[in-house]
This record gives structure tokens, C-alpha cells and sequence, in this order.
């Protein structure tokens, strides 16, 4: 299996900042419309059915107002991560009782070659992510270079 860096797999097509959303439904819309339009997932609906199927089975909110939900669907083409920093905090089940304003979708194939790239990719970006600095860093963050440079320093 290939080895892939959190550089390369930061998409600038696939991140969002300062986006008004005013619920998960938007999010998961946004977020699935540019991973379609950069060329990562088939269908927007089937993904986002996918993301809704993951996210009955529990909170996808990992605390400090930051989430991780993802769709695992034949519809992938490839694995990607699409960002979103939200205006304003919306409601989103999470371990702490907070809402989000950090959305990172991880898009993930149906085979086991893609869900073994998604748990490397889950596991480069839970490190950046338990980092205060990293999460201060994207919920301050203004444009997609900050979101890149919060998540790429060391």
C-alpha cells in the first residue's frame, strides 16, 4: 500500500472556510459537492446516505467544537478528506457536548485498500488534531491557506 502524507492528501478544492451553515445536512451538502466536483466520490446523494448510515451509529464529534464524520460507499473513487470551518457553531453530537465549527469528511472506499488509506489518514490527522495549538489554530482560521498551514506545521 502506498503511503500518503498529510500534504498530499489536503486537498485546496476540498476545504471551506467561513462557510454559514446551519446544520449537518448543509455541511455534509457542501463538503460532498466539492469532493464530487474534485473528482473523489461518483454521487453526491450516495455519499451523503453513506455519511447518514455512519453517523446513526454514534457521535462523530471528537470535542472542542471539532467533528469527523465519514461515508464509506462504493461511490468513492478515491480516498479524500474534505475541511470545513464553519461561520458559527452548529449543533453536532460530540463526546464533550459541543457543537462544531472544524468538519473534516474523510471520503473512504468500500475495499480494504481504502480503508486501510482512511485509517492512515484518521490517524495522521487525530494526531495534528490533539494538538490545542493545531485546533486553535483552524477555528481562527480565514482562508484555505491558514487550514493548510494549521494542519501541516510541526
Amino acid at each position: 500500500m502506498e503511503t500518503l502524507s498529510l500534504d498530499e492528501a489536503l486537498d485546496r478544492g476540498t476545504i471551506v472556510t467561513d462557510f454559514h451553515a446551519t446544520d449537518k445536512e448543509s455541511v455534509f451538502r457542501e463538503l460532498s459537492q466539492r469532493l464530487h466536483d474534485c473528482g473523489y466520490i461518483e454521487s453526491v446523494d450516495a455519499f451523503v446516505e453513506a455519511i447518514h448510515e455512519r453517523e446513526a451509529q454514534g457521535a462523530t464529534g471528537i470535542g472542542e467544537h471539532v467533528a469527523i464524520p465519514h461515508g464509506r460507499s462504493e461511490t468513492v473513487k478515491k480516498n479524500g478528506i474534505a475541511i470545513a470551518i464553519l461561520h458559527d457553531e452548529i449543533e453536532w453530537e460530540s463526546l464533550d457536548d459541543t457543537g462544531a465549527k472544524v468538519v473534516v469528511l474523510f471520503a473512504v472506499g468500500a475495499d480494504d485498500a481504502g480503508s486501510k488509506r482512511h485509517l492512515q489518514l484518521l490517524s495522521m490527522l487525530a494526531r495534528k488534531l490533539g494538538k490545542e495549538e493545531v485546533v486553535s489554530d483552524l477555528l481562527k482560521a480565514g482562508s484555505v491557506d491558514d487550514v493548510i498551514a494549521a494542519l501541516t506545521k510541526d
